[in-house]
């Protein structure tokens, strides 16, 4: 993974997000709580964190902040000393990380891991803070590729690894390399940082070193990344952590076509793959079709339904040739024999669709 440990090296986790284009699921939890691979979100985040030789971690957090240490406490469990600054006003990306830096210990000259807590990244922390701290950064970002950078704003970088612009979203991106979300700062850069003030680091603060002339640096490499903001990705997410694509030592079992938390029942007769997660005390009947899809505790997949690449929430129910395609379930939400729900369907907490109440289809 690295060579050189960091142990005095702290981090600042960014988690004020609300998470509004993963509802319902966000309702009620905050996006980096999620169940992931059997575990909240970032768990996998805080594993990471620490077999890089990260000891001490600040939340930044905003939406809901009240359940992060209900989840986390002091880090104990995670081998980590957890502590939490709460935005009574959301800051953006800039205020966040200049509040929460009021927690930190290191001195002036020391880096700051920056991580957002709604990334999963396989690139090297090590190797970006050792890069940072041999050219004397004040920023190295990291950053990767992606086949169609339109959809992001990109990050230019000079043969020397220098940032040399932050563009907007662009039909005609001069690069495919992309913000990625994970940031080194020199201690002392951070308190640059107007307190109390609302600032973004992508708008204001990034390209406003590099108008002053500091080096921003840009740490690429082309591992695994993936946003988890929309309902695929965090399916996507979840399932690849559960095939082995992204290593974690958070996970909370073996990699494989499944994952079965404690108590899931799953009949002999259904066939469950493609990286599902079955919840605790869920229950998967006969002849029922699982692929790629995240279950949540509690819940009933009742025999001869499909539910494929979707997320069936806590204590929801999927009726006997229900059909789930790309959906969202809520919580406790029931489904009713003979409906077809495809293509980003979303159903909240609670509601029940009676037999045969929406198709997208006319077979039955």
């Amino acid at each position: 993974m690295m060579e050189t440990p960091l142990p005095d090296l702290e981090a600042i986790l960014l988690v004020g997000g609300r998470g509004t284009r993963l509802r319902p699921m966000t309702l009620g939890t905050p996006k980096p709580l999620l169940p992931t691979a059997g575990v909240p979100f970032l768990a996998h985040q805080l594993a990471r964190a620490r077999a890089f030789g990260v000891r001490r971690i600040v939340f930044a957090t905003s939406y809901r902040a009240e359940m992060f240490s209900e989840a986390f406490g002091d880090g104990e469990a995670f081998g980590l000393a957890l502590e939490y600054m709460t935005e009574e006003i959301p800051l953006g990306t800039g205020g966040a990380i200049r509040n929460a830096a009021e927690a930190l210990t290191c001195g002036p000259d020391d880096p700051v891991l920056v991580l957002n807590g709604d990334i999963l990244s396989g690139h090297d922390i090590g190797e970006q803070v050792a890069t940072h701290v041999a050219r004397g950064a004040a920023v190295t970002l990291h950053l990767t590729e992606v086949e169609d950078p339109s959809r992001f704003g990109c990050v230019p970088t000079d043969e020397e690894g220098r940032v040399t612009a932050f563009l907007e979203k662009t039909p005609n991106p001069v690069t495919n390399r992309i913000n990625a979300g994970c940031y080194v700062f020199t201690r002392s850069v951070i308190d640059t940082i107007p307190a109390g003030e609302v600032v973004s680091v992508e708008r204001e603060t990034f390209p406003g070193l590099i108008e002053d002339g500091a080096l921003v640096l840009g740490y690429a490499d082309a591992s695994y990344w993936l946003d988890v903001g929309t309902p695929a990705a965090f399916v996507k997410g979840s399932r690849d952590l559960v095939l082995g694509r992204l290593a974690s030592p958070a996970l909370p079992g073996p990699t494989g076509d499944f994952l079965a938390l404690p108590g899931a029942m799953i009949s002999p007769e259904a066939k469950v793959s493609g990286g599902s997660v079955i919840g605790a005390r869920a229950i998967v009947e006969s002849g029922a079709q699982i692929s790629g899809s995240v279950l949540g505790d509690d819940c009933v997949v009742h025999s001869g339904a499909v539910v494929v690449d979707s997320v069936v929430g806590i204590g929801a129910r999927v009726n006997s040739g229900a059909i789930l395609r790309d959906v969202v379930l809520g919580d406790g939400a029931v489904v009713g024999s003979g409906n077809e729900l495809l293509a980003g369907s979303r159903v909240w907490p609670g509601v029940v669709l009676p037999e045969f109440a929406i198709r997208f289809s006319s077979d039955i």
